[in-house]
């Protein structure tokens, strides 16, 4: 196997299995996690073909889950609020290093999260309520 084809497949196990373990955490964690779930099974399936069995299952329920976190004016505030208080809490927790398990990384680890919940909102909201996107 040609160096080069090594390197691809490395980098693509690595990004595959990083993105299943942030979708897997934003499961039980603020956030669309399915969304993530898909994105590391479709990098992953694409160097492991016996993966891809899981991708349309995974993308029927990440997409039903995605329609139904901007179904409502609601769910897209309490989405948006939640970004903002996770942004709030890592400028918190990174400027007040006595709190427990307090400092910048910690707080680095929390305003990602922020960042990443409003990409998959927006993402989420453009994919399914954008009648040229359908």
């Amino acid at each position: 196997m040609p160096r080069q084809s090594v390197l691809r497949r490395a980098l693509a196990l690595v990004a595959g299995v990083a993105l299943l373990l942030i979708g897997i955490a934003l499961l039980v964690l603020p956030g669309p996690g399915l969304l993530l779930v898909l994105a590391g099974l479709l990098v992953l399936s694409q160097q492991f073909p016996a993966l891809a069995r899981y991708v349309d299952p995974v993308r029927e329920r990440a997409m039903r889950a995605a329609r139904e976190s901007v179904a409502s004016a609601i769910r897209i505030t309490g989405a948006a609020l939640t970004a903002a208080a996770l942004l709030a809490a890592g400028l918190l927790w990174g400027l007040m290093p006595e709190l427990p398990f307090g400092g910048w990384p910690t707080g680095a680890g929390l305003m990602l999260s922020s960042l990443l919940l409003v990409a998959l909102l927006v993402y989420s909201y453009r994919t399914t309520r954008d009648p040229r996107r359908g």
